[in-house]
């Protein structure tokens, strides 16, 4: 029951985290101190880890790896487009 548990919260907060990182940068047009690289390493790890648990049908590491993952990435692109 606890790990049920404590596997909803990296699934929950990670992709959250990245959605306001990602929010910010297109409600300002700004990407003003967002390192592109930290964020595309952060997309690289997220995958990474999602492979490496081996859970590829379990809808935690799917919100926690992939989503971030994606979200990740999304970011990288904002902070190029953005770069002040």
């Amino acid at each position: 029951m606890l790990v049920a548990i404590m596997g909803w919260i990296p699934a929950i907060i990670l992709p959250v985290a990245s959605a306001f990182q990602l929010y910010k940068i297109i409600k300002y047009k700004s990407a003003k101190g967002v390192s592109a690289l930290a964020w595309l390493l952060f997309a690289m790890a997220n995958l990474a880890a999602y492979f490496f648990t081996e859970k590829y049908f379990v809808i935690q590491a799917i919100l926690a790896f992939l989503l971030t993952a994606a979200l990740n990435f999304a970011v990288a692109v904002m902070a190029k487009v953005y770069k002040n």
